[in-house]
């Protein structure tokens, strides 16, 4: 299954949890379900949907890679929109029980936006135990 997220900014986060676990059959008893994003400038991670953490998240992010002056920016200008997606990777892998996500009371799944705004597609497999 997939499901699409419009951003709205160049580099945000958005919280994807419920369209991840609506993904998830209803009769899977036990087993994963991995969540990837079809793109090289978006990334997945598993985090807690605070906003100021949020917010320290997409600060980190700038803080960690420059906006400009990376080799690749003669090409298309979001050099730093790649490293930042390659820094924390397409996918995010779950445990499943009863038909739902098993994550932790404060652990959500937030797409990362390295080079909004975009339409960004992530697709939803489960495989059972």
């Amino acid at each position: 299954m997939t499901f699409t997220v419009e951003t709205d900014e160049r580099l945000t986060t958005v919280d994807v949890t419920e369209s991840i676990a609506a993904a998830v059959p209803d009769d899977c008893e036990s087993g994963t379900c991995t969540a990837f994003v079809e793109h090289t400038t978006a990334a997945l991670v598993v985090q807690e949907n605070e906003p100021r953490l949020r917010g320290d998240l997409e600060s980190f992010l700038r803080d960690l890679v420059p906006d400009s002056g990376h080799a690749h920016d003669e090409l298309d200008g979001n050099a730093d929109s790649h490293l930042r997606a390659a820094l924390l990777g397409p996918d995010v892998t779950v445990p499943v029980a009863d038909g739902e996500p098993t994550l932790g009371t404060w652990q959500s799944v937030l797409l990362v936006e390295c080079d909004g705004p975009r339409t960004r597609t992530v697709s939803v497999t489960t495989t059972e135990a």
